[in-house]
């Protein structure tokens, strides 16, 4: 019945949208009074770390899923805090690229391991078989909406 399959939807919607929340702000507290930062300020530096090199403001606000005014907000506090550094374009004065200091990539290789310690302890109570289960769910979930796309 599709009011039955569309209830059962909805409450599984609820249920993962409730336990993404509650792990996050778990995940804010934690850094907040263990490392005195934020999420945001992780998020970046956690993309400037994957990227591995400079990247420009705009590119940094995609990988981010956030406006350029919000990504320039949290690189101004990093950088105020010497944790990263802006350089203009050679070729493009409208382009700021940013990166990691030695300091940045120090205080993130801290920050990564002990918010990954952090995830372990969240979900420490879960058996292997459900993580693989719940793994392979979103994957499929989310290759269906890129198709889609």
């Amino acid at each position: 019945d599709d009011s039955d399959r569309s209830r059962r939807e909805l409450k599984l919607w609820l249920r993962m949208l409730l336990t993404t929340r509650a792990a996050e702000a778990e995940l804010r507290e934690f850094l907040r009074v263990s490392h005195g930062t934020t999420l945001p300020r992780f998020d970046v530096m956690a993309a400037l770390w994957r990227r591995g090199e400079a990247i420009s403001m705009s590119e940094l606000s995609r990988m981010l899923l956030v406006s350029n005014g919000n990504a320039t907000a949290v690189v101004d506090r990093l950088e105020k805090d010497g944790l990263v550094k802006r350089s203009p374009s050679e070729t493009d004065r409208r382009t700021v690229y940013v990166a990691l200091t030695e300091a940045g990539k120090m205080t993130f290789a801290t920050l990564a391991r002990d918010h990954a310690d952090e995830v372990s302890r969240i979900m420490q109570d879960l058996p292997d078989e459900d993580l693989d289960t719940m793994s392979a769910i979103l994957k499929r979930m989310g290759e269906r909406r890129n198709a889609a796309k």
